[in-house]
């Protein structure tokens, strides 16, 4: 009985020593806004938001926007390159491209191209190519903008994501089991892990995510099999961005930067 106890408290003590543990920050700004959902900040400290469905862009000096409420609700933004920004329009099936100062590059209609398919995810790849998850034949593939090709890379498979986000080299993706998946630009997929149940998530790394669940936020690192939840942050938060060790959260049209250092 006492060899049990002993086991017992010894598990207890690991999970408290890799959940109990916290994260302090430290708060660098305070900015307030007018849009309804902050969208990101780029290398140049612009600063991306969306108020009533139109895209802004802003800095001390210079505002600039884009709208095309013909096309519903933006459901995607990808800000990876600034000179090429990505809108995303799930309900019309199109993705605008947007240069520096929010001019119209390029609308996609993928219900017009050769091969007409339906895009449930999106993101910008390499070599003028944006990551696509064909829904009609759940697979991802690459289309290619500057000729209009489209070419899948995957086999089928469930495309039933929780999240998503993608670089140019690489497509991930948590689906409703949890299960975190990569998919390199030659169609390799990788089952990287199971993670914890979250509502909202960044991934960092492939060993480091920040997600939040509830009222708070959570980093968890698999490779120390720790997770510290983040403290002295508001609660009421809607949206965070992790980049540069600076935590930046989105709540009741004020974004607040707090300094972490993450490892």
């Amino acid at each position: 009985m006492k060899k049990q106890l002993f086991i017992l408290s010894l598990l207890l003590f690991s999970m408290f020593s890799i959940w109990g543990q916290k994260k302090n920050t430290s708060l660098l700004s305070t900015q307030s806004i007018s849009g309804d959902a902050f969208v990101g900040i780029d290398v140049l400290s612009n600063l991306y938001y969306i108020e009533n469905n139109v895209f802004f862009k802003k800095n001390n000096s210079q505002l600039w926007q884009y709208k095309n409420l013909s096309l519903g609700k933006i459901t995607k933004i990808d800000l990876q390159n600034p000179l090429k920004i990505v809108l995303f329009y799930e309900d019309f099936n199109s993705v605008i491209l947007l240069d520096n100062q929010l001019n119209e590059i390029q609308k996609i209609d993928f219900s017009n191209i050769s091969i007409p398919i339906i895009a449930t995810a999106i993101g910008i790849a390499s070599q003028n190519n944006l990551w696509v998850f064909d829904s009609s034949s759940q697979k991802l593939g690459l289309y290619n903008y500057s000729n209009g090709n489209f070419k899948s890379i995957t086999i089928s498979f469930q495309g039933n994501f929780k999240h998503y986000e993608s670089d140019f080299n690489t497509f991930q993706w948590i689906d409703d089991k949890l299960n975190w998946f990569s998919c390199d630009i030659f169609g390799k997929i990788t089952l990287l892990r199971k993670v914890t149940d979250f509502d909202k998530i960044q991934i960092l790394s492939p060993e480091l995510i920040l997600f939040s669940k509830g009222e708070h936020l959570y980093f968890q690192d698999f490779k120390l099999n720790i997770t510290e939840e983040v403290q002295n942050v508001d609660k009421t938060f809607e949206i965070f961005i992790f980049k540069d060790q600076i935590l930046s959260i989105f709540t009741n049209r004020q974004i607040k930067n707090y300094k972490i250092i993450v490892p």
